[in-house]
């Protein structure tokens, strides 16, 4: 572990990812920009998204001298990162699908991982300028922001601590996929349709799914369905400093991080 503050590491992390908001949103906004061009291919927006956004957060998160792990850089050989006793794990752009709809519903995650275990998480979501972020053992935030914080102890100052809602005056609420949805999790709302009668299913997405449980607007999140590492990272902190948890189907086992196989098995946020 490098001797950089651990304040200074997350709020270098912070700032890393609203400068990558803001250059996403440069490529989202632009009316040029053909979204209908196939999902990842060779020089489209959203290609030239996710690379701006990742050598944004790289340029950044580079003086730390924390080992990043990135959806743009996975590549990293499990024999030389299995010795890694703590680095950041970044999803560049979290949502291609919404991206491409253009339904503002896609965000910029940096997770810093200890072991196997996620201890810090920020999410930005640059369309609404919502920053989410978590310190697992101190405690979760949201705030909307353009600027980027001083210091983390402004940054709290001007931020609601989660969970923010009140879950007493609605129904019980699943949140799902915008974009994906199957038998399994169909079956898993019918199971929990006996216990709420009166059960509320909202559709959410990329990681924005994660924080509705974190801030207490939704009940639990069910994934039956394949999920990255760099997926669920940063809203597993933050879901965890705000006293929730992401678990194997088993509702018991947490969620692993740095494994040889980076798929993550099928998990439950509540």
């Amino acid at each position: 572990m490098t001797n950089y503050p651990m304040t200074n590491l997350h709020l270098t992390a912070i700032q890393a990812a609203i400068k990558a908001g803001q250059e996403i949103l440069t490529i989202y906004n632009d009316p040029q920009a053909d979204f209908s061009i196939e999902r990842k291919a060779d020089n489209s927006p959203l290609t030239i998204a996710d690379k701006v956004s990742h050598q944004v957060i790289v340029s950044q998160l580079e003086g730390t001298g924390v080992p990043i792990l990135s959806e743009e850089g996975r590549d990293i050989p499990y024999p030389e990162r299995r010795h890694w006793d703590t680095f950041w794990l970044v999803d560049p752009i979290d949502g291609t699908k919404e991206f491409i709809k253009r339904n503002g519903e896609f965000t910029v995650n940096i997770a810093l991982i200890q072991g196997d275990k996620p201890i810090f998480g920020v999410i930005y979501v640059p369309v609404k300028h919502e920053l989410y972020w978590g310190i697992v053992g101190d405690g979760a935030w949201k705030t909307t922001t353009v600027d980027l914080p001083d210091s983390l102890e402004q940054l709290t100052e001007q931020s609601e601590k989660l969970p923010s809602a009140d879950q007493n005056n609605r129904p019980y609420r699943v949140v799902g996929s915008r974009s994906f949805m199957n038998d399994e999790t169909r079956q898993f709302i019918e199971q929990m349709k006996a216990q709420h009668p009166n059960l509320d299913i909202v559709s959410k997405g990329s990681s924005l799914k994660i924080c509705m449980v974190a801030e207490g607007e939704a009940d639990i999140y069910p994934r039956f369905g394949p999920t990255m590492e760099w997926d669920t990272a940063a809203g597993h902190a933050i879901a965890k400093a705000a006293g929730k948890n992401i678990t194997l189907t088993d509702q018991r086992t947490p969620l692993a991080y740095n494994k040889e196989n980076l798929l993550n098995p099928f998990f439950i946020v509540e």
